[in-house]
Formats: C-alpha cells, structure tokens, sequence
C-alpha cells in the first residue's frame, strides 16, 4: 500500500511531545493505514529537552529554540503543540497564519478572549486541519457510549457524568509548576487543564450546558517556590460542575468533575449515563470493562464486558489484550492524521476536538468562575442543535 507521508513538527518537549514521537514510533502497530507521520522538526526554550528526541527519533532534521524556525521550513506539513496555556494564543495563531495543520493542547487558550483570537485565525483558514488533543475517549468502551449515544439507546436520559481525576498534587511538599500560576495557567485552574477531556463526548453529542453551579476548591494553598519558599498557589485544585442539558429531545442533569486533589487516582477519566431503558459506565481505572444495563421492566441487572483491544483504527494487538493509555494516544493520532488526508471521507466518524468544541468549553468555564464568585447558577447561552 502506498502511504502518504505527513510531515510534523513539535513544539514543546515534555511529557507529551515524548508520547507523540513515541506514537509515531509504533506506527507499524496500526493496520492497513495509508498515512504515516514523520516527526522532522522539534522546538523547545530549554535545550536539554531535545536530546532525547535527537537520540530516539532519526528522522529529525531541524532542532532549535525558535519556533520560527519550524514554520519557516517547507519540509513541515503540521505541528504538534504542548506548551503551557498562556502561549496558545501566540503560538497557536502563528502556526495557522504560517499555513501549518495544528493539533494543540487544551485548552485553547488561557481565556475565552485568547480562545476567539485563535478562534478568527482558524476561520481565517479553513483549508488547514485545526484539532485540539483529547485521546481518553478513544479507550474501547468510551466509544463503544458514544456509539450507545448515537443511536438513542438510553430512552429518557435520567443524568449525564463525567470527569476526570488526579491526585497528583495531594502532596503539599510538591513543587509549585506553571499549572499553579494565573499568569501561566490561566483563573480555570483545573477546569483549562483537564476539563476538555470531560467535555468531549457530551459536546460531541450535542449536550452543551444550559446553565451551570460551579464548586472550585482551592485545598493547597502554599506550595515550595523554587528557593524553598512557600509560594501561593493561585489556580483551582478541584472543580464540581452541576449542570442541565437542554437538548430538542432531552432535558436533564450532567455531573462534570476536574480534580488534581483526588485521593488514590492516577489518572482516571470517567463517563457514566443513566436512562430509563439504558445505562452504561466506564472508567480507565478498569480499562478493558464496559458496564450497561437495559431495562424494558421487571429485575434490573447490571452487565459486565471485557472488550479487550478492539478500537477504532485495529491494530496488531489481539482482541484479548488490554488497552491502554499509549494506545488512546496511537489511535488519537491516527485520527488526527486519517481527518488531515481525507477530511469528510476518514475512516471512522469519530475525530479529535474541533476549535468549536474548544469554544464551547470556553463558554462553560467562564460561566463557572462567574458562578463560583456570585455563589449562584449562571445561565448559558443556546448553541444551534447539531445531529449526531
């Protein structure tokens, strides 16, 4: 099979950028694809952090500081973008305005007014594939309820949750990070952070909030500064959203929950639906079992699958095998690339988080910080109706 090449480059080196050219490394374990990516160009301030891609990954042939450097190169098809939030909009609208395909970080922009700015630019460009980063949904059983959702089997919906948890900052010793900061991290706190991962299956499904009571929760108010100093912590640990759909056909509550002060969780995202014929849950903490129960009168019997790794683009693994999170982050790729080389006709219709949805997010955290200070329900504006 001939394969089209995709050319990418990075900016940002971290954690994520590692996991992308890690992705991009196991691309054989993907099935009949006719796209492969290859990672030529990488960017980050700290130069320390480009060794190791310089090491691992051979087909790097630009390594710099400026990212300038990476647009201005014509061997560059598309760019990966991991930085924290207050460079988004900088970054985000020169890589666009620079003619490069652009999947970026959540969320978008340290603020809604940073959100429209890159929200002008990709409209600007509408012949550039512009997607933001969400790979928990591409767990198995995450599709197969967004899958349930499309094809209406949960009846009247009783109420939506969603959420996604951390401990990691459970430990007041713990460094203060950009995360902590307003100036880097933006007022959402948790909500920029991790809060697009919550949203993207009910956005996707036309479940935009009506209104929403905010809960934000400031625990560690201190944490160590680089010289040892205590230092405040300026942003939201935890976020509560309790919220109500309006949909054509459905109304009803939706649970939305961002934490990094979660005792005993990793790492775990989280959807669970309930309805009067219908109910199904997941959750990465147990990665491979799908809960449903249907219901049509008499006994209520909740069921449990193992779904192993069936996903949406297969691969070599077996179907008896575990999927995991490296793997949510292959298949997020190959949407991501699948959608850049045939747009409308892509392999399977589930893609990666469009700007809009990253607007909608905009819209529900700002709307939480203003019911977070006046301690009241903050009513939303309607969104058109879109059909699954």
């Amino acid at each position: 099979m001939q394969k089209r090449e995709v050319k990418f480059g990075i900016i940002g080196c971290g954690l994520m950028g590692r996991e992308f050219a890690s992705a991009v490394a196991r691309w054989c374990h993907l099935l009949d694809q006719d796209v492969i990516p290859r990672i030529v160009g990488v960017c980050d301030a700290n130069t320390t952090m480009l060794s190791w891609f310089q090491e691992n990954i051979p087909t790097i042939q630009i390594a710099t500081q400026d990212y300038h450097d990476l647009l201005a190169s014509p061997d560059i098809d598309a760019i990966y973008c991991a930085v924290p939030h207050n460079l988004h909009e900088r970054l985000y609208i020169d890589i666009i305005q620079a003619g490069k395909h652009l999947l970026g970080e959540k969320p978008f922009g340290i603020d809604q007014a940073a959100n429209r700015q890159i929200m002008q630019a990709v409209q600007a460009h509408p012949e550039l594939l512009v997607r933001c980063s969400s790979e928990m949904p591409f767990f198995p059983a995450a599709q197969k309820i967004y899958e349930f959702i499309r094809e209406q089997r949960f009846g009247t919906i009783i109420e939506a949750q969603a959420g996604f948890l951390h401990s990691s900052d459970l430990d007041p010793n713990k460094p203060i990070n950009w995360k902590r900061r307003i100036a880097t991290n933006g007022e959402y706190g948790c909500m920029g952070d991790l809060g697009m991962h919550v949203l993207h299956i009910p956005l996707r499904s036309g479940w935009f909030p009506a209104n929403v009571r905010a809960l934000l929760s400031n625990i560690v108010t201190e944490r160590p500064g680089p010289d040892g100093n205590m230092v405040a912590c300026e942003t939201w640990d935890n976020a509560i959203l309790a919220c109500e759909v309006q949909t054509r056909e459905q109304h009803f509550p939706m649970l939305l929950e961002t934490k990094r002060i979660a005792p005993g969780e990793t790492n775990t995202w989280y959807i669970r639906i309930l309805g009067t014929k219908f109910s199904a849950e997941f959750s990465t903490k147990y990665p491979k079992t799908l809960r449903t129960m249907a219901y049509s009168g008499g006994s209520q019997h909740w069921q449990v699958e193992d779904l192993g790794s069936v996903s949406a683009y297969p691969s070599i693994t077996g179907g008896i095998f575990e999927f995991g999170f490296s793997d949510s982050i292959l298949q997020m790729w190959a949407t991501f690339c699948d959608e850049l080389v045939h747009r409308d006709a892509m392999r399977q219709p589930f893609h990666c988080v469009t700007p809009e949805e990253t607007a909608q997010s905009h819209l529900l955290f700002t709307a939480a910080l203003q019911s977070q200070r006046e301690q009241q329900v903050v009513m939303l504006p309607p969104l058109p109706q879109t059909k699954l």
